[in-house]
């Protein structure tokens, strides 16, 4: 037992074939014998005995050398029968010999050696001057190739069955492999709408906290209570909405109805970003262009995966310019269907705020500056549709620009989320 644990798993693999082996061809022995008894009426002497046991241990090596051991049980067999032995006690060896070499293959070589036994067979025959029993000889040794098309239906077979086997296993790394790039996807499409949730309103609540602690300690004297008021309802407010989008998000995750997660944002949600952006104490200024014929159903004829990306791109570029130009930040947004394609282009300009610093170029692949993912996330936004965004410093160098240009319709089946 300890041995047999110790033994590498390919050894003691091949152990087992050659014991399964060296069985058939004890069984292949003791057949021949059984049929040497019943069909002979000589006694088997040492030479006798020598060839049929060669013959069937010859079998031994059928699978590791099927086209060798052919020979060897022919060679064996060819004095049995010139000594007068019957012809009968050694067939289970050839037998056997030539169903394997069938089944290993190649067909080509199997009905070689069929035509050169035969062949063979015929010389032997006209050399003992036998000639008028060759076709005799031929039609009753039909049996030979029978046993060889045997063994070639049964390699076609296991063909067949292993081909069907790896087409199954290769579907099967397919399945695997395509639910593990979804997994991945939504794994990205759940981030992507966490970050921009949770940092579009944890930043309006840190600036309306900001205010409100202004007002409480700028002039305690002369509180202005509808200033402290105005910025604790933008505080409820932002809380609000950040829970319900939250509950949403997770009714997914859960895996609960799709319907509970609602409508996507878009366009028509645009005014709601700005009225937050607005009460945390920046000034926004919203411009949406419909299409060439300048009715608004022209824009809401988007898909919802294009609509959807513009709300949270314009949604995460004003979180960003709320972040870093301070509550007295100006905004330009303008969303605009364009003429020629019916592509959209989202715009959003920022002045950077009164105090503060030129904000740098961001890299394309990398986070950006503050060690956040809110320009890649943009990206990713504008590519999930088929588009494209540009972010970087403005051309005077004061404030931020974000373009993006998005289709009409979502290319390639992008996902909703």
């Amino acid at each position: 037992m300890i041995a047999r644990l110790l033994l590498p798993r390919h050894a003691t693999a091949r152990r087992s074939v050659l014991l399964q082996d060296l069985g058939i061809a004890l069984m292949v022995l003791a057949v021949q014998s059984v049929l040497f008894v019943v069909t002979s009426r000589r006694a088997l002497d040492l030479p006798g005995w020598a060839l049929l046991t060669g013959a069937a241990l010859s079998v031994t090596a059928r699978r590791q050398a099927p086209w060798l051991t052919v020979l060897a049980v022919a060679c064996m067999n060819c004095p049995f029968y010139l000594l007068g032995y019957p012809r009968a006690a050694v067939l289970p060896a050839g037998l056997v010999a030539l169903c394997t070499l069938a089944v290993v293959g190649p067909p080509r070589r199997s009905f070689l050696t069929l035509g050169g036994i035969f062949g063979v067979a015929t010389v032997v025959m006209l050399a003992m001057g036998k000639g008028h029993q060759i076709l005799p000889t031929l039609v009753s040794a039909g049996w030979i190739a029978d046993v060889v098309l045997i063994g070639e239906a049964v390699r076609l077979h296991r063909n067949y069955v292993g081909a069907i086997m790896e087409r199954a296993e290769r579907a099967e790394r397919t399945r695997e492999r395509e639910a593990a790039r979804r997994v991945a996807e939504e794994r990205v499409h759940i981030a992507r709408d966490l970050h921009d949730l949770l940092a579009h309103s944890i930043t309006l609540i840190g600036v309306q906290t900001a205010v409100a602690a202004h007002v409480l300690v700028a002039d305690p004297e002369r509180l202005d209570r509808a200033a402290l008021a105005k910025a604790l309802d933008g505080i409820a407010d932002t809380c609000r909405d950040a829970r319900a989008e939250l509950r949403a998000t997770l009714e997914v995750l859960r895996g609960n109805d799709a319907a509970a997660y609602g409508p996507l944002p878009g366009l028509d949600a645009l005014p709601d970003l700005v009225r937050a952006a607005e009460a945390a104490g920046a000034r926004v200024s919203l411009k949406v262009h419909h299409g060439p014929d300048g009715s608004a159903a022209a824009t809401r004829a988007l898909a919802p995966a294009v609509g959807a990306a513009a709300y949270r791109i314009v949604q995460e570029a004003l979180t960003n310019a709320v972040r870093h130009g301070g509550p007295a930040v100006r905004v330009w947004v303008t969303v605009a269907r364009g003429e020629a394609d019916g592509a959209l282009r989202v715009t959003v300009l920022d002045d950077g705020g009164a105090d503060a610093p030129v904000r740098a170029s961001v890299p394309g692949n990398e986070p950006n500056g503050t060690g956040g993912y809110g320009i890649v996330g943009m990206r990713e936004r504008a590519r999930s549709v088929g588009g494209g965004l540009q972010a970087g410093p403005r051309a005077g160098g004061a404030g931020f620009a974000v373009t993006a240009v998005l289709p009409a319709a979502p290319v390639d089946g992008a996902a909703l989320r």
